[in-house]
């Protein structure tokens, strides 16, 4: 799992009810998350497919991971950091290129599920994702409830599957494992509604303090991309056939 919240706070923001400046800031947080999700892709097809390219990632004589590998592994969660605490900070093009460099990193250490679950297997988790995520967009945009609470619960939820996994990594219990994958699921297609309606409130039209709105769209690609990333591994734990 990535285990980077996909949760931020958008400081010093003033709502107002413009349809239209939602509309708008959504099609551009939606356009950075294809982005970030195309670059994820292709670095993990090429990754997997290409020997050369697999044999930087693995150490041939002790069959572990190799310098780029542990880098490809660890280093996202240090972007999502910078990203985060250098919104107001850096300057636009500087967060992009750091948020493309987290996709491709981030593709590259999905490389190895390509190695472990059959092709077919995570093709159709990939669309049943899609598909979940597609369905819960649309959900958390319409709803007229106000999810903020219902929020709040899968945050804490988050927290707790993170723990979970944690202690899991001593226990090594298969049962545990599975129970995480099925409430990790249900976390992330709540989170899904409920990103989506922060964003569009985000969106309605907002001041927002010492960060411009391309950099708020930024963030709020990158917030729907974990959330589509960790429920595709989610569901790919529990419904993906390995080799």
């Amino acid at each position: 799992m990535e285990n980077n919240n996909p949760n931020y706070v958008y400081d010093n923001v003033i709502q107002i009810d413009d349809a239209s400046a939602s509309r708008k800031f959504l099609a551009n947080v939606f356009l950075w998350m294809f982005i970030a999700l195309g670059v994820s892709a292709f670095c993990a097809y090429a990754f997997a497919t290409t020997p050369s390219l697999l044999r930087l990632m693995v150490d041939e004589n002790t069959h572990g991971l190799s310098g780029l590998g542990y880098i490809a592994m660890f280093a996202p969660l240090a972007f999502v950091l910078l990203i985060r605490f250098g919104l107001n900070r850096l300057a636009y093009p500087v967060l992009a290129l750091l948020f493309v460099a987290y996709a491709a990193l981030t593709g590259i250490s999905l490389s190895f599920i390509l190695l472990i679950y059959t092709a077919g297997s995570v093709l159709s988790v990939f669309i049943s994702s899609s598909l979940l995520f597609g369905v819960m967009a649309v959900a958390g945009y319409t709803t007229s409830q106000d999810l903020t609470k219902f929020g709040s619960i899968m945050i804490m939820g988050l927290i707790g599957i993170v723990i979970a996994s944690v202690v899991n990594m001593f226990m090594h219990s298969t049962g545990l494992d599975m129970l995480i994958s099925y409430i990790g699921v249900a976390v992330f297609i709540g989170l899904t509604a409920y990103d989506v309606q922060k964003l569009k409130r985000i969106g309605a039209g907002l001041e927002y303090g010492d960060a411009t709105a391309k950099k708020y769209a930024l963030m709020g690609g990158l917030t729907l991309y974990l959330d589509f990333i960790n429920l595709f591994l989610m569901l790919l734990r529990v419904f993906g056939r390995r080799r």
